[in-house]
């Protein structure tokens, strides 16, 4: 890997390389958004992978951000029937924005939305 994982001074779980960037506001949010992208893979009827400018085409009204994962330059969004993971700061830390990615769980129901967590 190009780059080293790190943990922040104020406890952000990110990464170096060119630069510093925080990925999660806590490692607990990375261990969130590791334990959201297994469940939305496993739920999900149909998983779509969006890669470089296109992420900005995703239209991400109606949707609310994923609180537990705590993102900064990764980010999880909820919608009706379809969760979004956006992946910014391996692009930012390397300057690299076509490494920019994003994967949109879609066709999911109330248990792969949630997991059973009451919002």
């Amino acid at each position: 890997m190009p780059y080293s994982f790190m943990i922040g001074p104020g406890d952000e779980f990110g990464i170096h390389a060119e630069r510093w960037t925080p990925l999660h506001a806590t490692v607990e949010g990375w261990i969130e958004s590791l334990a959201l992208a297994h469940h939305a893979s496993m739920w999900a009827r149909q998983i779509t992978r969006v890669t470089g400018d296109d992420v900005d085409g995703i239209a991400l009204d109606g949707y609310e951000p994923v609180h537990e994962a705590r993102g900064l330059a990764d980010t999880w969004w909820r919608g009706r029937d379809s969760l979004v993971a956006v992946y910014s700061g391996e692009a930012e830390c390397l300057s690299f924005p076509r490494g920019r990615r994003a994967l949109i769980y879609s066709g999911l129901d109330e248990w792969g939305l949630r997991g059973g967590v009451e919002p």
